[in-house]
Formats: C-alpha cells, sequence, structure tokens
C-alpha cells in the first residue's frame, strides 16, 4: 500500500528557497538554438518570441531542493498490502513483501476510489449488477462499473454473486475490459484512494474536491435523507453527511465516540462547510491510538485554563489554584469535544450566581463550536432544592441523557456542579451517575466527605487547602469561569458579591469582593439582589428562569433589573414578616451548659407551609432576629418538623457533619442522615424517632466551645 508522504505532499523533497535561474539569467528564455533540432513551427514561434528556458521552465526561477528526510526522496512510503509490514516498494508489481508476494492477491476497492486506482493486470472483488446480450456488467464499488464481454466468460454468474475480475484493460474512452478468474487460495486487500489528511480548518480551500479527514464521533443523527456524521478533528467540527436510501442509517456500524476515516466531497450548504460521504472506516488498533492520541493531545493545548490574577488577593484561592485549572480545563475540553454540559446548582443566591458565573463563560463557546442554536442542544442549567446531588436529580439527569443520545445521537453530558457535590449525601446520586459513565466535576464549599472524589474529574474546595464555608462557591464558580473564559470578567464580577451577601460570608475576601463594585452596587443593593433569587428560585421550583434570573443579577436591561428586585423584595418581605409575626411567639430559649442560648421552633405547627419562606429560610430568619436580640451571646436555633431539622448557629464551636455521624451510629433505628457547613446545616431522621434525636442533638451542642 502506498501512502502519499505528509511531509513533502508526494514530491520527495522541500524546497528551500529559489534563485534566479543561471541559463537564462532570470529571464524564462534562451537566447540561442540549434536551429536543427527544431521543427518548422517551433522555428516560427523561436523567432517571434524566443524559446522557452529549458532549466525554468520559463519562470526565469530555479528551486533549491533538499531531499525530503521523511520518504528519502520518494515521495511516499510502502507496506505490505497483506500484513501491513514496512516495505522498501513494490516487488514484482506487488505492493507486497516478499513472503506475502508468494499469495495470490485480490483488491477491494473502497468507495472512495475510481478508474484511476486500478492497475491492468490485478486482480478485484467485484459484485455482478445484471446481464447484458454482450456480456456481465459488476460493480467493482459504488461508483465503478465495469464489463465481462460474452467472449471472456467462462462462468456462470449469478445477480449480486460476487465474483474475481481481472482487468484486461482500460481503453481511452475510459471502458474496462474485466476477465473472471476462479481462484480457490487468496489473500483480500482494501484499496483507498491515496489522498493526503486534510483539517477542518482546511477544507475551505477545497471545496468541490475529494479529500480524506480522520477523527472522532460527536453525534449521529438520522434524517427524512442522508445520515448526518459530526466528527471532530484537532482544529474543530466537520459535518459528514452519507446517503444509503431516505431515512436508511448509513454505516450503522458506526457510532459516537469511534475514531474514524473518511473519504467525500467538501461541499457548500449554506454558510457551513460539509463532506459529502463516499467512505467511512473504523479505524482500530494502532491507528486508532495514534488518530486519538493526536487529536487529544491538541485538544489538550487548546483546553488549557487562561492564566489569570483572581479579582481578589487570597491564599485560599492561591492554594486552590491547581483543582481550579482542572476544573476549568475538563469543562473547555467537553465544550471543544462537543460533549453537553449539565451544570446543576443549589437553588439559593450563592447556588445561583455560581451556576450563572459559569453560564456566562461557556455559552459563547458553545455557540463558537457547534453553531449558532447550539446552547438549547448542548446545555442545560437546573437547580437543586436540596443542597447535594439528590436521587429525584440524578434520575431526571440520566434518563434526559440518555433520550438524548437516542434521538440525536448525543454523547452523555458532563455534570457540572456547583454550591454541592461535596458531601457524602451526592454519593448515592454520583454512583449512579458512573454506571453510565457520565463525567462528573464539583465547585463548592459545603464540608466535603473524602468519598465523593473518586467519583469525580475535579473537585475544588476550600477546605482541602485549609479554608472553610466562608469562601462561597459563587466567589470560587465565578474565577473558575474566568479561567474559562477571561472576556467575561466585566459581565460577572459583581456576582462573587452577591453570594458572599447571600450566604453570610465572614470571610476577608466577601469584604474585597464587595469592594471590588461598590462603585456600582452599596451593600443595601447586594442583599437586596440575594433575597430576590432566594425568593425567585423558591417558586422557580426546577426550572433554571434563565431570562428573569439575569434581570436579577443585573445582567441585562439595568432598568428592568431595578423594577423587578424592588417588586421581589417588597413581595419577599412582606411574606418573611408574616410568618415571623407567626413564628416568634412560639420560638422557646433555654441556657444550655456551654453559656450559648438555644432558640427552638416546631415549623411544622407554628410557621405557614407550602409558601415562602421556606423552613430553611424561616430558620434563618428567626435565628437573625434572636441575635439581634442576645446581641453578644453565643446563640443556636433549630427549626424542626415530623422528620427534619435545620440548625443555625452564631459563635458556637459546631461540626454538624461529624454531630449527623455519630448520631447516626448512636441511635438505633433512627435513620439519621444529613449534613452542610460547619456551623448551618441540616439533619433528617424517621419521625418516630424525633424526640430522641433532638434531645441528643441538643446535648451535643450544649457540649461544643464557644467563641
Amino acid at each position: 500500500m502506498r501512502d502519499e508522504c505528509n511531509e513533502c505532499g508526494g514530491k520527495g523533497y522541500e524546497v528551500l528557497s529559489t534563485e534566479k535561474c543561471p541559463e537564462c539569467k532570470g529571464s524564462g528564455k534562451i537566447k540561442s538554438v540549434n536551429l536543427m533540432d527544431l521543427s518548422q513551427k517551433d522555428v516560427k514561434n523561436f523567432l517571434n518570441e524566443g524559446s522557452v528556458c529549458s532549466k525554468c521552465g520559463g519562470s526565469g526561477e530555479i528551486e533549491v531542493r533538499k531531499q525530503c528526510p521523511a520518504c528519502n526522496g520518494k515521495g511516499a512510503s510502502y507496506r505490505c498490502d497483506v500484513c501491513d509490514k514496512p516495505i522498501a516498494g513494490p516487488i514484482d508489481g506487488k505492493e507486497a513483501c516478499i513472503a506475502c508476494g508468494k499469495i495470490e492477491i485480490v483488491h477491494v476497492l473502497d468507495n472512495s476510489c475510481n478508474q484511476d486506482e486500478l492497475e491492468v493486470g490485478k486482480m478485484y472483488l467485484a459484485k455482478v449488477n445484471n446481464h447484458a446480450d454482450f456480456g456481465v456488467f459488476v460493480d467493482l464499488n459504488s461508483n465503478l462499473r465495469g464489463l465481462i464481454h460474452s467472449s471472456n466468460l467462462n462462468i456462470k454468474l449469478e445477480e449480486k454473486a460476487p465474483v474475481i475480475v481481472q482487468v484486461k484493460e482500460i481503453r481511452r474512452d475510459g471502458k474496462m475490459d474485466l476477465i473472471p478468474r476462479v481462484i480457490k487460495d487468496y489473500q483480500t486487500v482494501e484499496v483507498e484512494k491515496s489522498i493526503s489528511i486534510r483539517r477542518s480548518t482546511e477544507l475551505g480551500s477545497f471545496t468541490g474536491k475529494l479529500v480524506k479527514i480522520e477523527g472522532e464521533v460527536i453525534q449521529v443523527k438520522q434524517t427524512a435523507g442522508p445520515t448526518i456524521f459530526t466528527i471532530s478533528d484537532e482544529d474543530g467540527l466537520i459535518s459528514c453527511a452519507a446517503f444509503e436510501s431516505a431515512g436508511t442509517r448509513a454505516y450503522p456500524e458506526i457510532d459516537a465516540d469511534m475514531i474514524i476515516t473518511a473519504t467525500g466531497e467538501v461541499t457548500s450548504r449554506g454558510d457551513r462547510l460539509q463532506l459529502e460521504v463516499r467512505s467511512m472506516k473504523h479505524l482500530t488498533g494502532e491507528k486508532e491510538v495514534a488518530v486519538k492520541k493526536r487529536i487529544d493531545e491538541v485538544i489538550d493545548q487548546r483546553a488549557e485554563p487562561s492564566d489569570i490574577e483572581f479579582l481578589v488577593e487570597s491564599e485560599i484561592l492561591e492554594k486552590l489554584r491547581p483543582a481550579m485549572r482542572k476544573v476549568a480545563k475538563e469543562i473547555k475540553r467537553a465544550i471543544i469535544r462537543s460533549k453537553p454540559i449539565l451544570l446543576r446548582h443549589h437553588a439559593d443566591a450563592d447556588g445561583m450566581t455560581a451556576a450563572v458565573a459559569i453560564e456566562k463563560a461557556i455559552l459563547p463557546m458553545i455557540r463558537e463550536v457547534n453553531g449558532p442554536d447550539a446552547e438549547y442542544h448542548y446545555y442545560k442549567r437546573a437547580p437543586s432544592k436540596a443542597p447535594f446531588y439528590e436521587l429525584p436529580d440524578v434520575t431526571k439527569d440520566i434518563s434526559f441523557a440518555l433520550e438524548d443520545a437516542a434521538r440525536h445521537g448525543q454523547k452523555l453530558p458532563l455534570v457540572v456542579m456547583v454550591d454541592n457535590g461535596s458531601t457524602e449525601e451526592d454519593v448515592p446520586a454520583m454512583r449512579q451517575a458512573q454506571v453510565y459513565g457520565i463525567d462528573m466535576v464539583v465547585v463548592d464549599h459545603h464540608h466535603p466527605d473524602e468519598l465523593v472524589d473518586q467519583y469525580l474529574l475535579g473537585h475544588v474546595n476550600p477546605a482541602h487547602v485549609g479554608g472553610d464555608f466562608g469562601m462561597t462557591a459563587g466567589m470560587l464558580a465565578t474565577e473558575v469561569a474566568r479561567m474559562i473564559n477571561p472576556d467575561v470578567t466585566d459581565v460577572i464580577k459583581h456576582l462573587p458579591a452577591i453570594a458572599a451577601v447571600g450566604d453570610r460570608s465572614e470571610a476577608p475576601e466577601a469584604e474585597v469582593y464587595k469592594q471590588l463594585v461598590a462603585d456600582r452596587y452599596s451593600l443595601q443593593d447586594l442583599k437586596e439582589m440575594a433575597l430576590a433569587l432566594d425568593f425567585e428560585a423558591y417558586w422557580l421550583k426546577f426550572a433554571s428562569g434563565r431570562g428573569i434570573v439575569d434581570d436579577l443579577m443585573d445582567l441585562g436591561d439595568h432598568t428592568r433589573h431595578n423594577n423587578i428586585v424592588k417588586l421581589l423584595c417588597e413581595q419577599a418581605n412582606a411574606m418573611i414578616s408574616e410568618q415571623l409575626d407567626a413564628c416568634m411567639p412560639n420560638v422557646k430559649s433555654e441556657d444550655l451548659p456551654n453559656t450559648a442560648v438555644l432558640n427552638v421552633l416546631d415549623v411544622e405547627n407554628y410557621a405557614h407551609k407550602f409558601t415562602f419562606p421556606a423552613p430553611g429560610k424561616t430558620s434563618g430568619e428567626v435565628h437573625d432576629r434572636m441575635c439581634q436580640k442576645l446581641e453578644g451571646r453565643p446563640v443556636i436555633t433549630i427549626g424542626y418538623g415530623p422528620d427534619f431539622a435545620v440548625i443555625r448557629s452564631k459563635g458556637v464551636l459546631m461540626n454538624i457533619p461529624q454531630m449527623v455521624r455519630e448520631l447516626h451510629e448512636e441511635i438505633t433505628g433512627a435513620g439519621v442522615n444529613g449534613g452542610g457547613h460547619l456551623v448551618v446545616g441540616s439533619i433528617k431522621f424517621v419521625e418516630g424517632m424525633r424526640s430522641e434525636v433532638l434531645s441528643k442533638l441538643v446535648e451535643k451542642i450544649g457540649s461544643v466551645g464557644v467563641e
């Protein structure tokens, strides 16, 4: 098999430079010639115009050449058609090594081949097409048909039956004379058209021409007409159309994630190029590994995150930089490979700002790679009511992903979790996702459990480097978003300040993020945006609310932003006031042995249900009122229902995840689980064991230290 040298383009040499032709001195013509060597016509041309210089061909310049070291001047490399071992060149007219040359070789023409690949004397595998009075027509491939003349027929041939033919003659008019051959022992060798591999970015120069590409199948979509394959190579995507018959799947053996080679004609479809496929094959073995390695190396380079300076100076951020770069790179790699992105986030102000920061960074890139409407096919944002990846969430995500894969031939998504994903409660959902090969990355500030890392490609959490929950998900995700796409910095730089206020962060970085945007937003502005987001998140439930959320974060029309935030805060504050009017008279307080004040509220019986604020928010508001009332003292507030308790604390050295683990082990039959931050969290238990769980919880809280 002959492979054209990619280094020299089949010429066998490299052009180092050009210089003036020494024969004609750069004129391109010679002044004297032996007229006896010329015909009468050439003599006339010479007398009128002079003679073209034979050394430079009339250009006046000659090339200074160097033999191509890759092919040693041959312009190609050769491999044995049978065993695929390298050989110096054809032996006795056969492109086979000495050992394999003793075997009869029958060539099978790829659909990319035409008459240029035929050689007189060689044998080819064909299929009988139809009979005529003067012979039998056979197809050597889908594009090439030849005739076995009746004078050469010595065997009976059935329609559609395979037959070995030898090329007797190829006439000037393009017609072929074929002879049927009967061979018992032979080796088939596939023949492909010798074409240089072209990248996606080069196709614009080859419109109307036959090219070969190599890459990874990203998507397979069956239309009412052709089958559309989306192929990714080092530089981008190539749309390939293959037609079998209307609505029939072409190349059913080719599926997503396979490494393939395809040959076809480059055509223009509107403002995009498309390859009209003549041949497509699944690469295996060393070829597959080599192509995949080549593509991965280039994509890895393109996916490298930007080296940014963080918006604020922070030792924690600097320590987290490697983990943040890893997550950013995984997200960029997924976009470049046209892998859908599913962005999961906690449904509160911190989670929403974190998610929107990444959303604003990746959407322009998704559109650039996959087209203007790609965000509707390759991206989805979905809130989670709990601060962890729940089983209902992952069940929906897997179901939708499998439907998209079956209907549109898409890859399974990369799940990006922000403001959730770090705790032991996430593990059951992660295990389900792992079964289906769904990759995940996490940017979170909840207290992490080491169990989750085995299910993640990347994990950003301040606790891993000595930080705490004060470094909110909104802050972390904004910096990750800037690593992905620095161009969005001015759009999203106020989001960390909203997150800091929404999550009541007391970290040093929180104050700096607020000061960073102080010329645009006052502290009151930030509080109102955070409240409006929390309020709207309650009513959105499981919807992303992209348009209205953008307005609440001032990412659209500024006048509309002011109006909607003002309205929602007015409604939210009215409902909070009404809720507290009902709750506060029913709050019970007591002093604990560690001098902290414990406040408890039965939110099941003494708070409005199924409305804003929810039990968690209600408990937080009650806690704020009690902290104001008991200013200077450590305060714990517990809002409990039939099978849950929400914990808020100030000035108490709590470790809620550790308490949950201890309660789970110490109280048999209570089914205790939960978690959150060290001093803010929630627990769940079975309803019949509520008294035992709450009593034990209060006992543990009373034994911890206070600030």
